[in-house]
């Protein structure tokens, strides 16, 4: 595909005289712009459920997820990777983002990595992906290759591949088994897809990792059972989860969390059950560590739960 045939590289009719605008009327047009990626987003809701399935079902299995990027897709794909062990206290291996350059490309631009498609395939082998796994290239244009690199060598290697781009019928969905493709149209300035391409890619990942972590049972209602308490303010998110969820008063939730090492899906089993921390564990171990489950099987459960 010609840049002159990508919309990410066309000119926005809105924007063509921005540099004479307002800072009020620069900030309009962009608001304006932004509150077109919602619907682009929507518009490809059937292909984003398809990926969650299928890695909710690669990750039963034993598998990961791995986002692959160059640039603002591949810091994106990073972010959303290194978010998910504090929210969900699912293990760093589980989600891993890898970006064109390096690490270092985190902080400082390397362009010119995005242009070998041998070095997306060498962090493909390097990252030993398989049958199990699912591979996200994420690349606005769709042609970066780095990206079309590293998406051939994961389906070489049998796993399955999703693209997420911002232009239709990309050469980096040809690689893809599950093509997710969101229009947002040209923007604010012409090609830098930091802007609309960029915040549309970041709601499509947070929809992959947040709807495959709820379907892995790692939310209790729209609370985030499974956080790591790793800090003070997530000390008290712990409280406040455990006496939502399990009605006791706060005193009764930091006693109940100190015993089980701060765990908040263990206390509140604890706390309804009338066990200890080795029995909770039990249960939700049997309950393949869904806290719902494990607290049906509670015969005489009454408390008010924040989602029935």
């Amino acid at each position: 595909m010609a840049d002159d045939r990508q919309t990410t590289e066309q000119r926005n009719p809105a924007a063509i005289a921005i540099d004479r605008a307002s800072t009020r009327e620069i900030l309009e047009v962009i608001n304006q712009e932004d509150a077109r990626v919602p619907a682009a987003v929507g518009a490809a809701l059937p292909q984003i459920e398809r990926a969650v399935e299928a890695i909710v079902a690669r990750w039963r299995r034993g598998g990961r997820l791995f986002y692959f990027g160059a640039g603002t897709s591949g810091r994106l794909g990073v972010l959303d990777a290194s978010e998910c062990p504090p929210t969900f206290s699912s293990p760093p291996e589980l989600v891993q983002g890898f970006i064109a350059g390096g690490d270092s490309a985190l902080r400082r631009s390397i362009e010119g990595a995005e242009d070998q498609p041998e070095t997306g395939a060498a962090d493909v082998a390097r990252a030993g992906v398989g049958p199990d796994d699912v591979v996200v290239g994420i690349a606005a244009s769709g042609t970066t290759p780095y990206v079309i690199g590293a998406l051939g060598a994961a389906r070489g290697r049998g796993a399955l591949t999703v693209s997420v781009t911002c232009n239709r019928g990309a050469p980096l969905a040809g690689y893809a088994d599950i093509p997710i493709e969101v229009e947002v149209g040209s923007e604010v300035i012409a090609g830098s897809t930091r802007l609309k391409a960029g915040t549309a890619q970041k709601l499509v990942l947070n929809m992959l990792t947040t709807a495959s972590m709820i379907r892995s049972g790692k939310v209790y209602g729209d609370l985030m059972v499974d956080l790591t308490a790793s800090n003070a303010k997530l000390r008290r998110r712990a409280v406040r989860i455990v006496t939502t969820v399990a009605g006791v008063p706060e005193s009764e939730a930091v006693r109940l969390l100190e015993a089980a090492g701060y765990r908040a899906k263990p206390a509140i089993v604890m706390a309804l059950a009338g066990c200890g921390a080795a029995e909770a564990d039990r249960r939700l171990a049997e309950a393949g560590g869904t806290l719902r489950a494990a607290l049906e099987s509670i015969p005489t459960r009454t408390s008010k739960t924040p989602a029935q």
